[in-house]
């Protein structure tokens, strides 16, 4: 399932039950708190896990001539229904070993009786406890969709509980809350929907089993502290016990009654007359009970108090964020079988269905029936007069992820009628493959015996407002439909930047382009080396991504300037004291492996940046080793010498292995693995990992070889270290 359907059941849930939701909420913070104060003043005794019923029965007796019943009730305060010497009557919390009288039976007071009714029935009484059990049920259904997004969020179980980008306040509470309420909320709704069950009884009735033990021995005489099943049993396990009516009348029997069975216990020789099971439904009935109330916890009784306010909050929250993607999500009016308009996307990152979505609104509001989704999701268009094609580039000239099926759906269901397209290729010239997955698309419907082309490729570079804008000029003229030509229409505001002031930036030299630039972030932010720096030199969309290294709280980049470089060349004009503004992208999937036995770092170039502030913050002193690669031996490369000298000395850093491809002696990082072949293998096999960053084509390289040899000797595929999350990847 895509994520989009799993989100749209989330919120389709909460929406169903948010009125009855907010209110089992509200009541059962207040029911908690009462959990809690029930407990205060504490009537249980400090040794009350090491008593056992024959101390209680013996010592109570010399107490009170008469007594009708013990209870011990879910605070496991202990209480009697007796009557005294005096003959009278004695209901109150006692001293389970002195009879010592603690304190009178508490009543719930009427707001308290109020609540509970609310809580339980809703005043509606058997219709109200259906609703509660759905609702209940409801939530249930809730955390598991909850569940999952945030397991396709962090990709997987193995960073669930990972830091996440904080794009605004009410996303991010919600998700970091829904992580650490998760159990609570989980036992609350699945208790809730079982009690429900119960009390409805749709689970079914099970028998009680009663089997008759030994009969009445009247030679016996033992006294009651030496009933054997008296002094096995723990008072801690009894819920009441009943005296005999009688004391002179061998008939009469004390009734044991336990959380999971009840006894017959003959009160001159203490033999089990009768023992009767309680069913598997009644013991889970009890356990959910406690579960669901906090009632024998007051720690439990707290977490399920703030897990029922936060519900409140999740509510909240979850709206909140509804609203703001409902101002850029997708809306489709018409069905896909309706559409004159397809607009079909390709990105990896958002921006680039921003765009698309900007247009397919416009066609809306002009009356025309558009259609937009995912290249993934293609599929025969009956009405469709024009396909428009808004695909980003990934990787080295790949598809978006939401673009990798679209060859295969193209050949699956071709148009029955001819259709025109126009395809419109959004990436970076920095790039060598600027827009080639553009071109390929493009390419791939030229092809089409139904598809007519309506307009040649067209491509944005740096997501620039100009060229798309020319773009919307050619087609609204040619296709007589008005859209926007105002750049403005088309612009987005980047959210979550932060103000970070320079305070220090390295020069260059003749032989090395590259510089160091260490930022302080004028407020705190959370940020690990790996995670990414999106800058914006010309204060619009266009927009530049460095991996982090941390360095003392500070943002460590290391950049190599290149001629006319957009975002190097902003960085390189800084001077120290001035600030830009920038977000961090938390990048959860190439943070240091903490549990990793042992890690291999390869780098080229800028690559190596994150890797030193990995190494800085090795504090348990993990085996790291470092293959990094440049073009030349120099002052740059002498300084990160002097950095793995000191690591190496610290035990943050095993090795430093370097590799230059420009000197007398070239070589590259992957000529370094082949010297290394046996230590790479052998670290795979013990479930170490390696991480890998720089240039793309350097990681297709480094692969290759780790391809080869894994295959050769480990006898198995890369991709099983992958699926392991043994080869971790941050490259460009």
């Amino acid at each position: 399932m895509t994520l989009s359907i799993w989100r749209y059941a989330h919120l389709a849930l909460a929406i169903m039950s948010s009125l009855f939701l907010l209110i089992l909420s509200v009541t059962g913070v207040i029911l908690a708190i009462d959990a809690v104060n029930e407990k205060v003043p504490a009537y249980r005794v400090k040794n009350f896990e090491s008593l056992n019923v024959a101390q209680s029965v013996s010592a109570l007796r010399k107490v009170y001539p008469e007594i009708i019943e013990v209870s011990v009730d879910h605070n496991q305060f202990v209480s009697v229904d007796a009557l005294d010497e005096e003959g009278n009557t004695v209901k109150a919390y006692i001293d389970p070993l002195s009879g010592q009288i603690l304190g009178s039976f508490k009543t719930k007071s009427q707001f308290i009786q109020w609540v509970t009714a609310l809580h339980r029935s809703l005043f509606l009484k058997e219709t109200g406890r259906i609703i509660v059990g759905v609702v209940s049920f409801l939530l249930l259904l809730i955390t598991f969709t909850g569940t999952i997004l945030i397991l396709k969020r962090q990709q997987g179980i193995r960073h669930f509980f990972a830091k996440i980008q904080k794009d605004f306040f009410s996303q991010y509470f919600h998700v970091i809350s829904g992580r650490l309420l998760l159990i609570p909320v989980f036992i609350i709704s699945l208790t809730g929907t079982y009690l429900f069950l119960v009390n409805v009884n749709l689970l079914g009735k099970e028998g009680r089993q009663t089997v008759s033990k030994n009969k009445y021995n009247d030679k016996s005489g033992q006294k009651v502290e030496d009933f054997e099943i008296f002094k096995q049993t723990k008072l801690s396990k009894v819920e009441k016990i009943e005296f005999p009516f009688d004391s002179e009348d061998p008939e009469e029997v004390y009734v044991l009654k336990l959380r999971d069975r009840m006894l017959s216990v003959n009160q001159t020789d203490g033999s089990i007359q009768e023992e009767t099971k309680y069913p598997s439904t009644v013991i889970l009935e009890k356990l959910s009970l406690d579960l669901h109330t906090g009632r024998t916890n007051v720690l439990w009784a707290i977490i399920l108090g703030i897990a029922s306010l936060n519900i409140v909050f999740f509510m909240y929250t979850g709206f909140v964020i509804t609203f703001k993607r409902s101002r850029t999500r997708v809306k489709n009016k018409y069905k896909a079988d309706e559409a004159e308009i397809v607009i079909l996307f390709g990105s990896e990152n958002g921006s680039t269905l921003f765009f698309a979505n900007q247009i397919h609104k416009q066609l809306l509001a002009d009356g025309k029936t558009s259609f937009l989704a995912e290249m993934n999701q293609y599929q025969r268009y009956s009405k469709a007069r024009h396909i428009l094609v808004f695909a980003s580039t990934y990787g080295l000239g790949d598809a978006p992820s939401n673009a990798g099926n679209f060859e295969r759906l193209i050949e699956k269901y071709p148009q029955d009628h001819t259709v025109r397209f126009s395809v419109i290729g959004f990436g970076s010239t920095s790039y060598p493959d600027f827009c080639s997955y553009a071109v390929y698309t493009d390419q791939l419907l030229d092809k089409q015996s139904w598809a007519s082309r309506f307009l040649p490729l067209h491509t944005v570079n740096d997501k620039s407002l100009e060229e798309f804008v020319s773009w919307v000029h050619h087609w609204s003229e040619k296709s007589l439909m008005a859209l926007a030509t105002a750049p403005a229409v088309y612009s987005f505001k980047a959210e979550g930047l932060r103000q970070l002031q320079v305070v220090e930036r390295t020069q260059l030299s003749g032989d090395n382009t590259t510089f160091k630039i260490l930022l302080k972030p004028s407020s705190k932010i959370k940020f690990k080396s790996g995670d990414l720096l999106a800058i914006y030199p010309a204060n619009n969309n266009r927009e530049r991504f460095y991996s982090i290294g941390e360095s003392n709280g500070l943002i460590q980049l290391v950049v190599k300037l290149y001629p006319n470089g957009f975002g190097s060349g902003f960085l390189y004009q800084l001077e120290k004291g001035q600030c830009i503004q920038a977000r961090v992208m938390f990048n959860p999937h190439f943070h240091f492996p903490e549990k990793a036995p042992a890690i291999a770092m390869i780098a080229n170039g800028t690559g190596i940046a994150p890797f030193l502030g990995m190494i800085l913050s090795n504090s348990r002193k993990k085996p790291v080793h470092l293959y990094a690669g440049f073009r030349y031996d120099n002052e740059l490369t002498q300084d990160y010498r002097r950095f793995a000298e000191k690591s190496i000395s610290q035990q943050q850093l095993k090795s430093f292995k370097l590799a230059f491809s420009r000197e007398e002696q070239r070589q590259y990082v992957m000529d370094l693995i082949q010297q290394d072949a046996g230590f790479f293998l052998d670290l795979l096999r013990k479930e170490g990992v390696i991480m890998i960053c720089g240039s793309l084509n350097m990681q297709k390289d480094v692969e290759r070889v780790l391809e080869q040899l894994s295959l050769e000797q480990n006898d198995r595929p890369l991709s099983y270290y992958k699926d392991r999350n043994q080869i971790l990847t941050d490259c460009y």
